[in-house]
Order: structure tokens, then sequence, then C-alpha cells
């Protein structure tokens, strides 16, 4: 299973954000206290355990718990927050986001799969 790198600080996101210029970066934003994002967040957990793209970084950013850095993945990706969220980050811009329902083991694999 590949795992993913929970990302707290803006430090850290800058670092994300400047790696995707040489692989792609997915980005689950999760809110810790809503169960649509655990529901969400179980759905990202199983893509990971199954055959996820190897050429892919995997980040968590906690909307609560790290706002800064949420707000700022909003910012500099210019996506509207929402959350639970995905976001797949290429050249340091988001080339494609879904939220709450549609962030699914299915879809990950669907989308993931071009790269």
């Amino acid at each position: 299973m590949l795992q993913y790198r929970e990302v707290t600080s803006l430090n850290e996101w800058q670092q994300v954000l400047q790696k995707s210029n040489e692989r792609p970066a997915l980005v689950f934003k999760h809110s810790t206290t809503c169960p649509i994002s655990a529901r969400a967040f179980r759905e990202f957990i199983e893509y990971l355990g199954g055959t996820p793209n190897a050429h892919t970084d995997y980040v968590v950013v906690k909307v609560i718990e790290s706002r800064p850095v949420s707000n700022q993945v909003a910012s500099d990706l210019h996506v509207r927050h929402q959350s639970p969220q995905v976001i797949l980050v290429q050249n340091q811009a988001a080339v494609w986001d879904t939220s709450h329902g549609s962030i699914t083991e299915a879809s990950l694999k669907q989308v993931l799969a071009r790269g």
C-alpha cells in the first residue's frame, strides 16, 4: 500500500507544490469532524490499498487542524475550498478536482490511470 503524507505547514505545502513540477500530487482536503469527509477518506484509503498510481505523491491536509495550509492550497490552485475535496496538482496547477460524494475509489482509479 502506498502511503500518504500529512501536510501541516505552509513550508511543507510549498514543497509539495514545487515537486508537482516533477511528478503529480493528489491532495486530499479532509475535515476530521465531518461524516461525509470520513466516508470519502475511506475511499481514498481503499484506493491507496489497491494498485494506486506509483508515480503520484499523495498528501492529506486536515482543514480544521491546518486551516492556513488549507486556505493556501485553495489560493495557490485557484480552486474553491470544499471539504472533503481531492485536487490533482501538476506543474503547480490544479488539473482535476472533485468533492463530497464524487470522491470514490473508482473515480480516483479513473483519473489517476491517465498519469
